[in-house]
């Protein structure tokens, strides 16, 4: 008996790992610009007495209370005007604004009173735990 010759197959297919390649590489593009979403620049503050920069620098206090009211000079604000009251106060105090958040405040809240703030033209915003 003649012994019959076998054609071995010896080369790996690589077009299957290429486009598998491919796809990552396009999902990975279109990612990408996404990660560049701008966030809160946020600077860890030095241990400051909050009555200490009460007293040196003209600033706007705002306390957040664990109920989510808003409070400026003993005087509860709603959220609706607190926009308009930090826009008349930031004329008086050009230092920007002190977010004084009790500890059960929510994030939100103080988030929000952020976001009015920096509609209002204010620029530095300062936090602490009243």
């Amino acid at each position: 008996m003649a012994s019959r010759e076998r054609n071995t197959f010896n080369d790996i297919n690589i077009t299957p790992l290429t486009d598998i390649f491919l796809v990552l590489l396009i999902i990975m593009m279109v990612i990408a610009p996404l990660l560049d979403q701008q966030g809160l620049n946020l600077a860890v503050p030095n241990n400051v007495e909050v009555q200490d920069i009460k007293q040196e620098n003209k600033l706007i206090s705002v306390t957040v209370t664990d109920d989510d009211r808003y409070i400026i000079d003993d005087n509860e604000i709603d959220l609706s005007q607190i926009k308009q009251v930090i826009e008349n106060k930031s004329k008086d105090f050009p230092e920007g604004l002190l977010i004084l958040a009790q500890p059960e405040a929510s994030h939100g809240a103080v988030v929000k009173l952020m976001d009015n703030a920096r509609d209002a033209g204010v620029t530095n915003i300062s936090i602490s735990e009243s």
